[in-house]
């Protein structure tokens, strides 16, 4: 996870592979990641086929989890926190952006499936240190 999760060694933005976030908790395939500036931007691409990460913002909550498809890029993210979106005229989060930059496939409400991950995500990081 380097500069927006660069896989090249160096981010757009000149910042060396590895220092943009950092790892706080794994769980299986799920990484459990703050952002060094404090913030909740979200990797864009991982070097682990079939990563997840849930990003923790500085409330040590759970803000989104992004999701990578077979090129390490991401595709999904949901977010669990933070503004609320329009989806079919109501307000609502979590919501789930579609798409590598965030939203260019647009925001959907939340499938049963993806329900049930952010569920077991919250689940792991609430138990993590029973």
């Amino acid at each position: 996870m380097g500069g927006r999760g660069a896989s090249a060694g160096i981010s757009k933005k000149g910042k060396p592979y590895g220092t943009e976030h950092y790892t706080v908790y794994q769980y299986e395939n799920i990484k459990f990641i703050k952002n060094a500036e404090n913030n909740s931007k979200v990797p864009m691409e991982t070097m682990t086929q079939g990563r997840i990460y849930a990003i923790i913002n500085k409330r040590n909550e759970v803000h989104s989890i992004s999701f990578y498809d077979e090129n390490n890029k991401r595709y999904k993210q949901i977010d669990v926190r933070g503004s609320k979106h329009s989806i079919d005229g109501k307000k609502t989060i979590p919501h789930t952006h579609h798409g590598y930059e965030h939203d260019e496939r647009g925001t959907k409400a939340l499938t049963k499936i993806e329900k049930q991950i952010v569920e077991d995500v919250l689940k792991v990081w609430d138990n993590r240190h029973k």
